[in-house]
């Protein structure tokens, strides 16, 4: 009949034992000793800021084909209401964001401002796409577009793409929020930027 020894080997640590003890109950213990308090310190501006990047509205304004992207982030697929942004209104006196999504034509340029103009402080604008950036493929012959709808109203975020992605959207919508809360984000370009940058020929 064998019996396991209770005492360990040579050369086994028995520190080694208790590196698995997370110590789970003792932090929540803490965790309860923080919520006995119920309150928190913070300050009306932080929260202001917070009530505004979690509900932020957009206006139902799409010029071009970069509206289809937009209508694609509203979908189901991409969710933009886990963000707080799914609620397109379709008056300008109830939104504070506009995206502006296609190309700005002159005869469209007064309509913008003007709609631009009817939306209540505090109020964002997403340049999406190329055409709304600095005019697209029409810059150079396209006498009726407009070179960049920063001409026409301030622009917070910028985001690129002929058409962009939903998934661009979403992250310019969260840089946005970055502005929103007061803090500016860490922006680092993907690998595949610098690389293909290397490959396009340059001459002086």
């Amino acid at each position: 009949m064998s019996r396991d020894s209770t005492t360990p080997p040579e050369g086994y640590s028995v520190e080694r034992e208790n590196m698995l003890d997370f110590k789970v109950l003792d932090q929540f213990s803490q965790i309860n000793e923080q919520e006995d308090k119920n309150f928190m310190l913070t300050t009306v501006d932080e929260v202001f800021n917070w009530a505004k990047l979690s509900s932020i509205w957009p206006v139902t304004f799409g010029l071009a084909c970069c509206a289809i992207e937009m209508m694609a982030t509203s979908a189901t697929r991409y969710d933009i209401d886990r963000f707080g942004a799914g609620a397109f209104r379709a008056t300008p006196r109830q939104a504070d964001l506009m995206i502006v999504s296609g190309t700005v034509t002159g005869k469209m340029a007064t309509r913008l401002k003007l709609i631009y103009d009817q939306m209540p402080e505090p109020k964002w604008v997403i340049a999406m796409g190329s055409c709304a950036i600095g005019g697209g493929p029409y810059f150079k012959y396209g006498y009726h577009v407009v070179k960049g709808v920063d001409f026409l109203v301030p622009v917070d975020v910028y985001v690129p793409g002929c058409p962009p992605r939903p998934e661009v959207l979403l992250e310019g919508l969260m840089r946005l929020q970055d502005k929103i809360r007061g803090r500016q984000a860490k922006l680092k370009a993907p690998r595949w930027v610098s690389d293909y940058a290397k490959k396009i020929p340059y001459r002086k």
